[in-house]
């Protein structure tokens, strides 16, 4: 028998999808991923290197990596009886969720536009996905709206990026509310960008038997590792950790979390030199004539071009500058583009680059 190929096995929504795409930033002023600009100092380096020459690379890693979980409630305020979970990112966590709670006709919303990844979850996993269009003005909930297509869908989960990716809004708590109140299913607050937003619902978990709240330590300066932790119910946690894979965090990722979280006043203090770039970035991108930023608790500006937003995407990337393209994503994304804050110079760097390209 000949055997077939992948257009017969494949399952027909992950071959409908593209890959997620990551640009190559080689050579270039990288400013298109959220990620923190700035490294360890050299003593800071040398005391965990240290530490890494005792990992023992020949065994498997805690399953339930216990210490690193101990650091994690420390530097998040999370009681010691609160259930925790630890994911290879937060979009490891994402997809258990996903896996735990898919089921036939079943769906996931999400305001729009957003985290890509809730979407294409929902479709590799052959949920419904629900859109439901944010507030063209500034990117906030309608409750109205939100509570009609949850009455209207019936949605096994709700997830709200909050600060909001790639918008960068804070939701208003009432519209949070509102969600927790309608939703008949799992609310995940998705707090990626909480080191510079310094809000959470965490304190509150307790208080909505159906919120859980994920955040990572990678927009704190730790992408490299893949650290995301969920905490939430115990009635809910229990069940997702059922699909979590074995040893899912790494030794070195253990190790080395847990190290810098010995150190979280370093962490703290980096994200607050930050959010001071971005306001200043902030106040010089809209000085730029014909450009409109939106205002920003993440570590990202949103911000809108008077010209073809490929073109000056294109313009900047061959003066050097790599940020994100969001023009043709979402009709209310149109003209926009996205930048990280960076260093000083990264972000003196892309406003010459993008003064240049608008002149």
């Amino acid at each position: 028998m000949t055997a077939s190929g992948p257009e017969q096995w494949v399952n027909p929504a992950v071959r409908a999808l593209t890959a997620y795409h990551v640009a190559d930033a080689t050579g270039l002023v990288k400013l298109d991923a959220m990620e923190n600009p700035y490294t360890w100092p050299a003593a800071l380096t040398s005391t965990w290197l240290d530490r890494l020459r005792h990992a023992a690379i020949n065994r498997y890693p805690d399953p339930e990596a216990t210490r690193l979980k101990e650091r994690v409630r420390e530097f998040l305020g999370i009681p010691d009886d609160a259930p925790l979970l630890l994911g290879n990112g937060s979009d490891e966590l994402l997809q258990m969720i996903a896996i735990a709670l898919c089921g036939p006709g079943r769906t996931i919303l999400a305001p729009e536009p957003t985290f890509a990844m809730y979407r294409i979850v929902a479709e590799v996993l052959n949920f419904r996905f629900a859109g439901v269009p944010l507030r063209g003005d500034d990117f906030g909930i309608d409750p109205a709206t939100m509570v009609e297509a949850i009455a209207r869908h019936r949605p096994a989960i709700v997830f709200l990026a909050n600060p909001n990716n790639p918008t960068g809004n804070l939701f208003e708590p009432a519209a949070v509310e509102a969600v927790l109140a309608a939703a008949p299913g799992l609310v995940v607050v998705d707090e990626a960008y909480y080191p510079f937003a310094g809000k959470s619902w965490l304190p509150r978990i307790g208080a909505y038997p159906n919120l859980v709240v994920m955040q990572t330590l990678s927009k704190a300066g730790l992408a490299g590792l893949r650290v995301g932790m969920l905490a939430g119910s115990g009635r809910w946690l229990d069940e997702i950790n059922k699909v979590r894979l074995p040893y899912n965090i790494n030794v070195l990722s253990q190790l080395s979390a847990g190290f810098i979280l010995e150190h979280a006043d370093f962490l703290r203090e980096q994200a607050r030199q930050i959010c001071l770039d971005r306001d200043r970035l902030a106040v010089e991108l809209a000085a730029i004539e014909g450009v409109r930023v939106w205002p920003s608790h993440a570590n990202f500006l949103l911000f809108r071009t008077p010209r073809d937003a490929g073109a000056v995407h294109g313009a900047l990337r061959a003066r050097g500058v790599l940020i994100k393209r969001l023009d043709g994503s979402h009709p209310l994304l149109a003209g926009c583009l996205r930048v990280t804050v960076g260093t000083a110079g990264d972000n003196g760097a892309f406003l010459d680059a993008l003064r240049a390209t608008l002149a």
